[in-house]
């Protein structure tokens, strides 16, 4: 089961930066579930738990939450990832969502929502 979680955040990753990125996106961002690092496996996996747990946990009332907020969640669920899987990241890595290009932001908040439809 974890490997479904974990695939269906990285899946939902893929399609908003395919959507979103402007411009021909880093390898990296676009790279399968099956070539993907153990450590992001494990955080793609720890986020969705926590945003399944979030969207539980309000009875599904995260529905009435902005599109700017649902993917703050996200970003900020992950930055606590990156802060235990690297003792020290590049600042890039854990930038607050004021210093997220737009396109993140809005593949961040396609990722709750594709979350939400899990329920």
């Amino acid at each position: 089961m974890q490997n479904d979680r974990g695939r269906v955040f990285r899946e939902a990753w893929i399609a908003g930066v395919i959507k979103h990125y402007p411009g021909e996106p880093k390898p990296g961002y676009i790279t399968p579930w099956d070539e993907t690092p153990d450590w992001e496996r494990d955080a793609a996996t720890a986020v969705y738990d926590q945003v399944l747990a979030f969207i539980k946990a309000t009875d599904g009332a995260t529905a009435k939450l902005t599109s700017d907020q649902k993917g703050r969640f996200v970003a900020l669920c992950w930055i606590g990832q990156i802060y235990k899987h690297f003792p020290d990241p590049k600042p890039s890595y854990v930038a607050d969502w004021d210093a997220l290009p737009d396109w993140q932001k809005a593949t961040d908040t396609d990722i709750f929502e594709r979350i939400e439809q899990d329920l």
